[in-house]
């Protein structure tokens, strides 16, 4: 969590010729339009973009090579926090509850510039959480429950410390029916699991330094497996345990349908398999797109402790191109 000795601009600039293409297909799935094979292909076969040589390593130093770290992802540096509930306890559409927790029941609230030491529970649409800093070692610390257009920007979530006091979901989508989320910019650590949600657009986010209290099971992003879109772009996702991943699409349900994830441009590592691909249980995956990502040898040598993917599916509208090995470069071979 250390921020790196490089300024915030050169990183922007750095970041925008990596993420062009990614941003293409988030804004798709901002819309709500299911990601289709035909589209997933045309991505598949314009290849990386191009470059005069191939940056490794980059997991030292992310933002060096375009992605999010401490320098370029959480609260905007300058930023002032009122502390909630001592300087301010409500505003338009929300209000800290007195058993310890922020209720957003108000639509379109916004929150910003706040340092929330406890669960942010949004029962509303079209929230914006942004600039803000919340902490805290309960289950969640942002829930979101039967919503729509939420957006959770350029903020730090963590849990109290990387222990028992680890949050248990930075983010969660409690009943899995919320829609339009968008998650950008966020510095997220000390989490049992960092994001769980089903649908909408993961960009830009650095995702790192999990937690852990005896049990857990560890994952960056986790989806349980749905036809819903979902755009994970830019993003940086590091888990340093050797379970359980960086990203998980898979369904416990046998025999469920997922469909219509695209997990690009994004520099990844750890878990047990840094990536689980879907196709667990006899589950049936298509529209699937696993393109450009760098896969970090940080923790172990396969990125995750047994590979960089596990039950993902090559086919017709599933993809995977244009994946390498951030130590050296070269390209990691269809599973």
């Amino acid at each position: 969590m250390t921020a790196r000795n490089r300024t915030a601009s050169a990183a922007r600039t750095a970041r925008t010729a990596r993420t062009a293409r990614a941003r293409v297909a988030a804004t798709a799935a901002v819309a709500g339009a299911a990601v289709t094979g035909a589209a997933m292909l045309a991505l598949a076969l314009a290849g990386p973009a191009a470059s005069a040589a191939v940056q490794v390593n980059c997991a030292a130093a992310p933002s060096a090579c375009g992605y999010p770290d401490a320098t370029n992802s959480g609260v905007p540096a300058g930023t002032t926090l009122l502390s909630v509930p001592g300087q301010v306890s409500s505003g338009p559409g929300w209000h800290y509850v007195s058993s310890g927790y922020v209720s957003v029941n108000g639509n379109g609230a916004v929150l910003s510039g706040l340092y929330i030491p406890c669960n942010v529970d949004v029962t509303a649409s079209s929230v914006t959480i942004r600039n803000s800093r919340i902490v805290t070692s309960g289950s969640f610390a942002v829930s979101l429950r039967h919503t729509s257009g939420v957006t959770i920007a350029h903020s730090a979530i963590s849990g109290v410390n990387a222990g028992t006091g680890r949050a248990g979901v930075a983010i969660s989508d409690i009943y899995g029916d919320s829609t339009g989320m968008t998650i950008t910019g966020n510095n997220i650590y000390n989490f049992k699991t960092a994001i769980g949600i089903n649908t909408g657009v993961i960009t830009g986010n650095y995702i790192h330094d999990p937690g852990y209290a005896a049990g857990d099971h560890t994952n960056g992003i986790f989806d349980t497996g749905t036809t819903q879109p979902l755009s994970v772009t830019g993003n940086t996702i590091l888990n340093s345990f050797g379970q359980t991943d960086a990203i998980s699409l898979d369904d416990s349900t046998p025999g469920s349908p997922i469909a219509n994830k695209t997990i690009t441009g994004n520099l990844l590592g750890g878990g047990g398999y840094t990536i689980y691909g879907g196709n667990t249980l006899g589950n049936t995956s298509t529209r699937m797109l696993i393109q450009n990502n760098r896969f970090s040898q940080a923790y172990f040598p396969r990125s995750g402790q047994w590979g960089p993917v596990a039950y993902f599916n090559t086919s017709a509208t599933n993809i995977w191109s244009g994946n390498i090995w951030d130590h050296t470069g070269a390209t990691i071979t269809s599973p």
